[in-house]
């Protein structure tokens, strides 16, 4: 039997050498090494979304991959690919490097300098426990793909955009479809998402940032389930706690939630904090909002460059959301995906900001008329992003078609200015 091989590592020469000994295995089809974590985890979903079958049955991650640490990223792909076998490769091959990677799910560990007796014995290992697996759990995607559901974070190009109440929406939209669903403010220092539900807890996201090891008991202590059907895990009430939670910790609490609610929506607010780029990397669906002015746009591509160089996530990868659209509006959508270079969704959420206030001012979203443009916009940009159950009809197809024929662009006033700092 061929094992298919996927070595990542984000040192050129450990690359290729790792290649031309993978290639002397009996067997073996080695595949074009990946240089980080981000494109390692793109590759893999990519791969399970055409076809379980065409996963690689082992993974080799190196120490030195970035930018998710070796062992977190070990943890990730056997969390989110369980049928794939991953070996760490470790200058380290110690007793307490090797209990540390078995407890995040590696199914070797290869010491470096390679040598070609050892990774034969522990490629052959892990690529007969994948092939097990594979026969014992059979071949349907729904049981390989990975663990519970997916995680959608939802992103301010600047303050004020409308990010909690998008993210609100599209939690609420995903709960009223069946979806069993999570919403997540990770706006450690200014989240919102409490107060428009009107709920207050005692506990938080914060709460979890010390554990370990979260088991469902600890996560269901710090998520409120709320009247609506959301579980909610809420930001600390003293911001300052927020520095608790770092990347770490993050990928912990997605892993626990991604393992109980078949979707979990992240409220990242506007600053990109260790905390919310790991949530944002990690996401299944990335979108980011912006508004049709100048100042925002620039903020939106200002957004997109920094995940870009920190490599958080590409700008093809995120899905733009544009709040307050009319067809009056300067700047139209088609002008600010150009702009950004992110992939466009097709419908704009109008500005129609009196159906709103009487809700937000009481803090009760919940609340929103069904009448409401903004909410059937919304709810349907939940639909065209995957969110829901079912597919969505009536009203919420209607907005989604009307807003298809509004997406032309203008090249007067403020469009000028855009284009002037196109290349700031």
């Amino acid at each position: 039997m061929t094992t298919r091989i996927l070595p990542a590592a984000g040192d050129a020469d450990a690359a290729r050498s790792i290649v031309a000994l993978l290639s002397q295995l009996p067997d073996a089809e080695p595949a074009p090494p990946v240089p980080d974590s981000t494109t390692l985890l793109d590759t893999l979903g990519r791969l399970a979304a055409d076809s379980v079958d065409e996963l690689p049955e082992v993974v080799l991650v190196h120490e030195r991959i970035g930018p998710v640490p070796a062992l977190e990223l070990v943890r990730e792909v056997a969390l989110r690919f369980p049928a794939v076998g991953v070996v760490l490769l470790s200058s380290d091959a110690g007793p307490q490097v090797f209990s540390a990677a078995m407890d995040s799910g590696a199914r070797g560990l290869v010491g470096l300098p390679l040598h070609y007796e050892e990774l034969a014995a522990r490629v052959g290992a892990a690529a007969q426990w994948s092939a097990g697996v594979r026969r014992h759990l059979g071949r349907g995607s729904e049981v390989l793909s990975g663990p519970g559901g997916r995680v959608v974070t939802v992103t301010g190009a600047k303050g004020g955009v409308g990010t909690t109440f998008t993210a609100v929406q599209f939690a609420l939209a995903a709960a009223a479809s069946g979806r069993r669903t999570a919403l997540v403010d990770l706006d450690l220092q200014a989240g919102d998402v409490g107060s428009y539900l009107d709920v207050q807890f005692r506990r938080s996201i914060a709460d979890l940032a010390g554990i370990q090891d979260i088991s469902p008991r600890v996560l269901q202590d710090a998520v409120y389930e709320d009247r609506t059907g959301l579980a909610l895990l809420l930001a600390p009430a003293e911001g300052e706690r927020g520095e608790e939670l770092d990347e770490r910790a993050t990928r912990q609490v997605l892993s626990a939630l991604r393992a109980r609610y078949e979707l979990v929506v992240v409220d990242c607010g506007t600053q990109v904090t260790g905390a919310n780029a790991t949530a944002v990397e990690q996401a299944d669906v990335a979108v980011l909002v912006t508004t049709p002015d100048v100042v925002a746009v620039r903020a939106a591509k200002r957004m997109v460059r920094m995940w870009e160089r920190l490599q958080v996530r590409k700008a093809e990868d995120t899905a733009l959301v544009v709040n307050r659209w009319s067809k009056q509006t300067e700047i139209q959508p088609a002008l600010i995906e150009k702009i950004t270079k992110t992939r466009p969704t097709r419908t704009p959420v109008p500005a129609a900001y009196k159906e709103l206030q009487g809700v937000v001012d009481a803090g009760r979203v919940q609340d929103l008329d069904n009448r409401s443009t903004v909410k059937q916009a919304l709810w349907a940009l939940a639909g065209e992003l995957g969110l829901l159950a079912v597919p969505e009809q009536g009203a919420a197809a209607g907005a989604r078609a009307a807003a298809g024929s509004a997406l032309a662009v203008r090249a007067a006033g403020p469009v000028a200015r855009l284009r002037r700092g196109r290349e700031g």
